[in-house]
């Protein structure tokens, strides 16, 4: 076997792949259609195991995810799931597909086009416990397109996804947004490639070990309502220095490779021959998945960027994390809105803060309103967000759970009695 082989032809084919005025058509006629997601994510059902790994794989160690015994002391009267764990959960969905010219416009949309989750705005419902599983359905909510400083055009894309568990009732609703460039136009313009690697002290660790040190989750002592004044700060956390073993972490805890990173076997073959662009030969001349951006350095320089960098979805779980420590166990996160700013590289800190910004009573529920913010040890903003937390009151007692709207209610007993009906056929054959 040949031993020459050059990279740098990869990154050039790679770059070929371009934003089309076609393409941009084509998402358009996809607005607006909602659909069963029939493929199974990498956690479909919870277990007390899963659970415990998702949250390890945040960094997060508040008992009532990671212990049964605890958590059966809790108003839940059970270990539960982080709230944020719903977003990578998803078990096969049975329903009608959805009509022809959007199934056609799907076909190789944006294809080998890079794609970046740059945040998204959540709504949790209700608690994931052990053994629930969650059925997804789906559908394009937005599109615009709009110039970057980054790379040129870009598109950005809104999908919602609606997760509900085996009894039909709303977990969570999602809008997602991510955004569609171009490899070349990034490297072209080469915005970010001046940033060097972080180097750290035994100084700079000792002062980021003080703030874990510090760090303080409420846990079973109750935040009641009565007590949050508007203006008060949050406790801070760290989050860091990000490592690819960090990136190793998070997809054994919950995020997966699912069969396009199984390599050496018949799945990595089947993908490659499914979604050919998705892979892109390294420096060894074998096709490797592009998604591996996020841990291997010389691939991420090849769109533009001086180091490997971490998933949008990794900084969605943090601030989750951030929020949950922060209102306890008797708490409830109803709303998560955030935006990824800038990227986090392998090696960069997070150090993030929040503030009490509103408050009040609405419906026998009392909500309290949070802004979040993450900073890189740079002293740049990489991410901002806001939260809407319900706490427990003093006065009325523990938090009722938040509703969704009557009409998400119908629409996803439909979609699931509609998923019966069909896994019923399928089961006689």
């Amino acid at each position: 076997m040949s031993t020459k082989f050059s990279v740098e032809d990869e990154f050039k084919e790679a770059q070929k792949w371009l934003l089309t005025d076609e393409d941009i058509e084509r998402a358009k006629i996809m607005l607006g259609h909602d659909s069963a997601e029939a493929r199974d994510l990498y956690i479909t059902d919870a277990s007390e195991n899963n659970i415990r790994n998702y949250a390890h794989g945040n960094g997060d160690d508040n008992p009532l995810y990671t212990d049964p015994t605890y958590g059966a002391k809790t108003r839940w009267g059970s270990m539960i799931a982080p709230p944020a764990m719903a977003e990578v959960m998803t078990k096969t969905f049975y329903g009608d597909p959805p009509p022809k010219p959007v199934r056609d416009a799907s076909k190789g949309l944006f294809r080998g086009v890079h794609v970046f989750v740059s945040g998204s705005e959540k709504f949790f419902y209700r608690p994931i416990y052990p053994g629930d599983a969650l059925y997804t359905f789906s559908g394009e909510d937005g599109l615009e397109v709009k110039p970057s400083e980054f790379s040129g055009r870009t598109v950005t894309r809104f999908k919602r996804r609606v997760k509900i568990n085996d009894k039909a009732e709303v977990v969570y609703n999602q809008r997602v947004r991510s955004i569609y460039a171009e490899r070349s136009a990034a490297v072209k313009k080469g915005k970010n490639m001046k940033i060097e690697p972080t180097t750290y002290t035994d100084e700079d660790i000792e002062k980021i070990d003080a703030i874990y040190a510090a760090e303080k989750r409420r846990g079973a002592e109750p935040r009641f309502y009565e007590d949050v004044e508007v203006g008060e700060a949050m406790q801070p956390m760290v989050k860091g220095p990000f490592l690819t073993t960090h990136v190793i972490a998070w997809h054994a805890g919950g995020y997966g490779m699912r069969e396009y990173g199984l390599f050496g076997s018949r799945l990595w073959h089947d993908n490659r021959k499914r979604i050919p662009p998705f892979y892109i030969k390294n420096e060894y001349g074998v096709p490797d998945v592009a998604q591996r951006l996020h841990w291997d350095n010389k691939w991420a320089q090849g769109i533009g960027n001086p180091m490997a960098y971490d998933y949008g979805v990794v900084r969605e779980g943090w601030f989750n994390h951030f929020v949950t420590d922060w209102m306890g166990d008797d708490g409830w996160v109803w709303r998560q809105y955030d935006e990824m700013r800038k990227f986090n590289y392998i090696g960069d800190t997070q150090f993030l803060k929040g503030q009490v910004v509103g408050k009040r009573a609405e419906d026998d529920r009392f909500y309290v309103d949070l802004v979040i913010e993450m900073t890189n040890q740079r002293g740049e903003k990489t991410s901002v967000g806001e939260a809407t937390v319900m706490l427990p009151s003093r006065e009325y007692g523990p938090v009722l759970l938040p509703r969704p709207s009557v009409e998400l209610e119908r629409k996803s007993i439909q979609m699931f009695a509609r998923h019966n009906e069909i896994a019923a056929e399928k089961r006689r054959g």
